[in-house]
């Protein structure tokens, strides 16, 4: 056991090593994955530390799979290696049930089959427990995978089929049955994922764990600001109308400041890196700014000192002497929490940044997720509705811009492929069967997500106070009550499939 500390230190030093990116989102979603391996690390060793957990305890497996490179033209001989983790010490061999965690946009780690809700389940349920990082993301890419002739085989329906080649590995391997029952587990994209398997492979899973999933495909996603608006506001999570309308007025200084052509001032009260040189570097500027209230909210209790209460004490309550003052001070504290010297706002800067194809195989994968945006999505925040409390720089044209500067994808084929997306999916009209929809009302991305019953046996669980994720990660004494309750009705609904499995494997053929 001893032994093992090494490499599990070292991986955590990556994990903590500094990010790079231009934008705030970017900073916020890099330190977010760094901060839940950490949890995980922290929640797996702590139960480790007690001899029961110590028991037995077997090291998971790391693994690379061969798959084809495309799953839809047999007559490309292509391929590329794909990570998985698999974790056999709760497994009730042989008949025990599969607990499948399904990789997403970022890269994933051995925590993966050994922390969080779906392991929880698995102990309980004697399950064993798989992952499955994303392809293009992480390791699980070819050297030439980010250039514009590879990146075109980076689709969610690739992915799902990677899912069920890798469903007949595992089953190979471990001599499966129909008594080993398929359960899969996602949160935010790997959730639409997780639903889009029980949807399209009915067959190979028998039932299904979306969190935070935006299985509706949005081109202008205007809602997720109404979401951040609301959640400013919100009184139960330290926000306040007060809040919400000084994060406004604070934006209309800094728009008439932008208009007025006096960035100078903007430059220096902000920690601007370089000088706005532009309309570009203004909207970068102002998408920057909004960015900290967004990832505040979207991840609210998540990342240590960004949270709402946090940024609307210090909008209202610490006397700034101006809303445009609040800003500045929330931009200082963000940039401390981030160990920031200046903001990145330089548009091309960004544009370089989306073009760089240098693999990373730790961390998120920012130039395949904005093309998965560009080809299937969209999802872009937009701010051009009066409800929104940000600058109406924000636009969605800037953002379609990317998708033809970066990947020559025009702005038409761009709302086409989120079109054929809804088609093929169902949007949030899904009409599958045995699905919990799980969701928060702080999250932003519970607009695009299902948020009541489409069926009897497609669930849909809201819990009020949470934001993204939040029943994703390990339980844990300080969970509020709405959590703990929709963490039961997860884990009754579970069991519950499970018996319903095992009555259908066992009830006579006709």
């Amino acid at each position: 056991m001893a032994g093992s500390w090494l490499p599990r230190c070292l991986l955590l030093l990556l994990l903590l090593g500094v990010s790079h990116g231009a934008w705030n989102m970017r900073q916020i979603r890099h330190t977010l994955h760094r901060q839940r391996q950490l949890d995980s690390f922290k929640s797996f060793y702590i139960r480790l530390a007690f001899p029961k957990g110590a028991s037995g305890y077997t090291e998971p497996i790391e693994g690379h799979y061969t798959q084809p490179l495309d799953h839809f033209n047999r007559r490309n001989n292509a391929t590329y290696r794909q990570r998985y983790w698999i974790n056999e010490e709760y497994w009730q061999r042989p008949d025990g049930p599969v607990f499948l965690y399904i990789g997403g946009e970022g890269s994933l780690s051995e925590f993966s089959v050994l922390s969080g809700e779906h392991v929880d389940l698995a102990q309980k349920h004697r399950a064993l427990l798989v992952s499955l990082e994303h392809r293009y993301y992480g390791a699980s890419i070819n050297q030439d995978g980010l250039t514009l002739s590879e990146i075109r085989f980076l689709s969610s329906q690739q992915a799902l089929a990677d899912l069920a080649s890798f469903h007949l590995f595992i089953s190979q391997k471990y001599n499966l049955s129909p008594r080993n029952t398929w359960i899969c587990y996602g949160g935010s994209y790997p959730g639409s994922l997780s639903a889009w398997f029980r949807l399209k492979f009915p067959h190979l899973v028998y039932g299904a764990i979306a969190s935070s999933a935006p299985v509706r495909a949005k081109l202008d996603f205007t809602d997720y600001n109404k979401v951040v608006a609301k959640s400013l506001s919100d009184e139960a999570i330290g926000g306040s109308a007060k809040c919400l309308d000084l994060v406004k007025e604070g934006f209309r200084a800094v728009d008439a400041l932008l208009h007025s052509g006096n960035t100078s001032e903007l430059e220096k009260d902000f920690s601007s890196c370089d000088a706005l040189s532009g309309p570009d570097d203004s909207a970068e500027f102002v998408g920057n700014l909004a960015d900290i209230f967004m990832g505040a909210v979207q991840y609210n209790g998540e990342i240590r000192g960004n949270n709402v209460r946090r940024l609307c004490q210090i909008m209202t309550t610490e006397s700034p002497q101006s809303a445009y003052e609040g800003l500045r001070k929330v931009n200082q504290g963000y940039m401390e929490s981030m160990g920031l010297q200046c903001v990145q706002n330089s548009y091309e800067k960004s544009v370089a940044d989306l073009n760089s194809t240098k693999i990373n195989p730790v961390g998120v994968g920012e130039r395949q997720w904005y093309y998965q945006t560009c080809t299937e999505f969209g999802y872009y925040q937009t701010c051009e509705d009066a409800l929104c409390p940000f600058s109406p720089l924000i636009t969605l044209n800037s953002q379609l811009a990317l998708c033809t500067r970066v990947f020559q994808i025009t702005m038409e084929s761009v709302q086409q492929s989120v079109e054929f997306t809804n088609e093929f999916y169902g949007a949030d009209h899904p009409k599958s069967s045995r699905i919990i929809f799980v969701n928060g009302n702080v999250d932003p991305w519970h607009a695009l997500s299902v948020l009541k019953n489409e069926s009897r046996s497609e669930i849909a669980i809201f819990i009020n106070g949470t934001a993204h994720c939040a029943n994703m990660n390990p339980s844990s004494p300080d969970d509020p009550p709405s959590l703990k309750k929709a963490r039961e009705d997860i884990a009754v609904q579970v069991t519950s499939w499970l018996k319903s499995a095992e009555k259908e494997v066992e009830a006579p053929a006709p």
